[in-house]
């Protein structure tokens, strides 16, 4: 292996050699340990360094139209963008679909003892915040967590005990052909008299099928009743419905056809914009976005009366028992700012979240005449009942 010079014996050759090659051993050795423990650190620091930058994941199950959808796929990468550090994952479920098994599978974990089901955030309406309340799912949010929850009326949140934020809202109005309708009723009593002094000329849709119509009768029940009547799930107070529904039946004769009742939102609005009709009590989103498309006349105003007809926030809840609740405060947060609720105003044509007063100037101004008087009714299993009188004391007659 050595080439070694003529002086040297076999002998010392030898041992030369067995020398030179232990220290040729050692030092591989000790090479190869510095190199393994070296990469060792570089794996670890890796390891580390990709497990800091790697963003929690939120899962946030939702439900509704297309436009609710479009919504959340234009603010999800706005907020991404601002906070590297959480993903949001959506979960679309379309409407009428999903509601009521995502709820199912948060409270079929909870009882498993199973989390959230890696549910970490979840959508929908008034009902469904009232049932998690009493199957205690939902965090209780406040401005700690959440500080611009601050921007949100007190008043909604009491509502629903800060278990629940209010995203965006709509409000059922007056939608009207104003060639046709100069000066527009501004009381519920005013829309009554209308309605008998211009037959067939009024329509609201059976209230099992859509918001407008069912808004229309409950308001019409509860116009006598005391104004915390409208917050309260007391079966006592359906004895009290007997003023309204007699007055529901005795319209019904001065109604589109004499008392016909189409079926879902749109089935008043279809009638609007072909003219069979100069008034119809609608939700303001469906109007605007409507007249913004060209789908309804120029001509159709807007008018809330006083007080006013009921409507209703869109909520976001987050399990209790979710993992990731951190993640999910900043991503609520974000929802709440001015420039989210401007591009939920944009897509969604609905109220704001968050007060008027916190939104720009023109915005303000575009919500003008339909915001004043926005009422919230929470009567929360009362509604079925109501659904079920009126098709026997009022459709069926």
């Amino acid at each position: 292996m050595f080439r070694m010079k003529k002086r040297f014996t076999m002998l010392s050759a030898l041992a030369l050699s067995f020398s030179i090659l232990a220290g040729c051993g050692s030092a591989a050795n000790n090479n190869s340990a510095s190199s393994a423990a070296n990469t060792s650190s570089d794996s670890t620091t890796a390891s580390n360094s990709a497990s800091s930058s790697t963003p929690v994941e939120i899962q946030f199950y939702f439900t509704g139209s297309q436009n609710v959808k479009s919504l959340w796929d234009e603010l999800t990468p706005m907020f991404e963008e601002k906070n590297p550090d959480v993903k949001v994952k959506l979960v679309y479920i379309p409407s009428g679909t999903g509601a009521q098994p995502t709820y199912d599978r948060i409270m079929a974990a909870k009882q498993a003892g199973k989390g959230s089901g890696d549910i970490d955030l979840y959508e929908d309406g008034l009902p469904f915040v009232t049932q998690g309340q009493k199957d205690d799912l939902w965090d209780t949010l406040s401005t700690s967590s959440v500080p611009n929850l601050a921007k949100v009326d007190s008043k909604t949140m009491e509502d629903v005990a800060n278990l629940a934020v209010p995203y965006r809202s709509s409000a059922v109005v007056l939608a009207y052909n104003s060639e046709k309708v100069t000066t527009p009723p501004r009381t519920l009593d005013e829309v009554f008299d209308w309605i008998r002094q211009h037959p067939e000329r009024f329509a609201y849709n059976d209230p099992s099928t859509g918001g407008s119509g069912n808004s229309f009768v409950t308001t019409t029940l509860y116009k006598d009743l005391p104004e915390d009547a409208i917050h309260s799930d007391d079966p006592a107070i359906e004895k009290d419905w007997a003023k309204g529904f007699a007055t529901l039946k005795e319209l019904g004769p001065y109604l589109y056809g004499k008392g016909i009742y189409p079926k879902k939102n749109q089935g008043t609005l279809d009638l609007l914009t072909s003219g069979e009709v100069d008034m119809i009590p609608a939700w303001s989103d469906m109007v605007l976005e409507q007249l913004d498309k060209g789908q309804l006349p120029a001509t159709t105003k807007m008018q809330q009366i006083t007080p006013g007809f009921n409507g209703g926030p869109t909520y976001l809840m987050v399990p209790k028992l979710s993992e990731k609740k951190e993640a999910v405060y900043k991503f609520l947060d974000f929802v709440l700012s001015p420039e989210a609720q401007a591009v939920m105003v944009k897509t969604m044509h609905g109220f704001p979240g968050i007060e008027l007063t916190s939104m720009p100037q023109d915005i303000q101004d575009s919500f003008k005449g339909v915001s004043e008087g926005f009422r919230n009714f929470n009567v929360g299993e009362l509604s079925k009942e109501i659904n079920k009188r009126w098709q026997s004391d009022v459709a069926a007659q």
